[in-house]
């Protein structure tokens, strides 16, 4: 059936696109290894095709030079009438018509054809309108020109393999060395600041360094720069945290002394926002230092999501799809929903839905939707848009949490309008209760 244009049930046949190539097709290692065995097999063949013609033409020219040196010993018998020798004649039948007629123009010429299957010279001469004719066995010298073409393949083989070997070998090195690069770029963007390359090539600064040793260097270097401003960063919030607190419980102290009213309930009110605001500072600085460790224990999910809507103090349904029981760090995973269902009060609309299904945990809500940069980057902290209340620490506090009890945490846009937070749990096995000991 021949498919036209506009019906429906024609389909094109579609391109594999490059980005679907096997992934050794695209290393570095395999295209090393494909040029290497490409130039191997053209310069093979340019040399062998230079030493085969030499060597066939300096074989053809001294078995033409045998030939007419033949031949003119044979002229000079024929014209003194003496017999011919077996491999001359005169006009014999297997005497390639070329070289018949050049002779009876009166000129002298040779010729390789085969006779009796097997190769021959001919040279051939005038004589009285005729064409005196020398045969002379060409086998050894067509065989000296077999063998040597089969040296030259072989030879060729051996050296495109040695070559291949010795070229793979060093281009795995290097890319051997580019790899540990990668890997410990990939650690430090997990996270793991104390990775390093330290190429061996590097520790001598007398040493010439090649390509793979400056960069490995310079990730190095970057990744040290990068780890003393984050830990001065690090310690610069917690310091700022810790110097807040003594203040702020005087200042707490202080605003509950104030008569009631409303100016008293404003200041209590920033009071408190300013002591969360410390909080949260000093949370993300433990979990920036990495120092946090959880505290398992053995919950239901659903009754623990139950507990932390009715601790929020929020107008959220809870939906218990499939509930399952965890073993989980409860505080830890009490913060992080919270969290979640405080940012879908804050920045969305009603109605805002907790979702159990298994060891996922969803919470949606109607707004507009988590912004463009946080659905690329993550949470940014003290970054908000729209001119939206709150300092930006609650997400980037739910993300740190979730890391610590070995759960994923993803934003994403609800199929329906408004935002997703999808919280997968780590499946870890529950021991069970153990019976009386009889």
């Amino acid at each position: 059936m021949h498919a036209v244009a506009g019906d429906p049930h024609s389909v094109p046949k579609a391109r594999r696109p490059w980005r679907e190539l096997p992934r050794w097709a695209v290393s570095l290692t395999w295209k090393a290894a494909v040029f290497i065995v490409v130039m191997c097999c053209v310069l093979a063949t340019l040399l062998g095709t230079l030493v085969h013609a030499a060597v066939t033409s300096q074989t053809v020219e001294q078995s033409r030079e045998k030939a007419l040196d033949k031949l003119e010993e044979v002229t000079d018998a024929y014209r003194a009438g003496e017999p011919l020798p077996p491999y001359a004649g005169v006009d014999h039948a297997a005497l390639p018509d070329s070289l018949r007629a050049l002779a009876v123009k009166g000129e002298r010429g040779t010729m390789v054809s085969s006779y009796d299957g097997r190769p021959t010279m001919w040279a051939a001469g005038p004589a009285d309108g005729r064409a005196l004719f020398v045969r002379l066995d060409y086998t050894l010298s067509a065989r000296t020109i077999t063998g040597l073409d089969r040296a030259i393949v072989g030879s060729s083989v051996l050296a495109i393999g040695a070559t291949l070997l010795v070229g793979a070998f060093a281009v795995t090195r290097v890319t051997r060395r580019l790899h540990l690069t990668a890997q410990v770029a990939r650690r430090i963007s997990a996270g793991d600041l104390d990775a390093r390359v330290n190429d061996p090539r590097t520790r001598n600064p007398s040493r010439p360094q090649d390509e793979v040793a400056t960069v490995s260097v310079a990730l190095d270097s970057m990744a040290s720069s990068l780890q003393g401003k984050l830990l001065s960063e690090q310690r610069f919030t917690a310091d700022v945290a810790h110097e807040l607190r003594t203040p702020l419980t005087g200042l707490t102290a202080a605003a509950e002394l104030l008569p009631e009213g409303r100016p008293a309930e404003l200041v209590r009110d920033r009071v408190r926002a300013m002591r969360s605001l410390t909080e949260d500072l000093l949370e993300i600085s433990r979990l920036d230092a990495g120092s946090e460790t959880v505290d398992l224990d053995v919950h239901e999910l659903g009754r623990l999501a139950e507990r932390v809507v009715r601790a929020s103090g929020t107008e959220t349904e809870v939906r218990l799809v499939r509930d399952v029981t965890v073993e989980t760090d409860r505080r830890r995973l009490e913060r992080v929903l919270g969290n979640l269902i405080a940012n879908a009060h804050r920045h969305g609309r009603a109605p805002v839905v907790l979702t159990v299904d298994g060891l996922t945990v969803t919470v949606t809500d109607r707004g507009p939707g988590y912004p463009a940069y946080l659905l690329e980057h993550g949470p940014a902290r003290f970054r908000t848009e729209g001119g939206s209340k709150g300092h930006g620490l609650g997400l980037t506090i739910a993300v740190g949490q979730a890391a610590v009890i070995g759960a994923r945490l993803k934003f994403a846009q609800a199929p329906d309008g408004g935002a997703m937070a999808r919280l997968v749990l780590p499946h870890r096995p529950v021991p069970r209760p153990r019976g009386p000991l009889l």
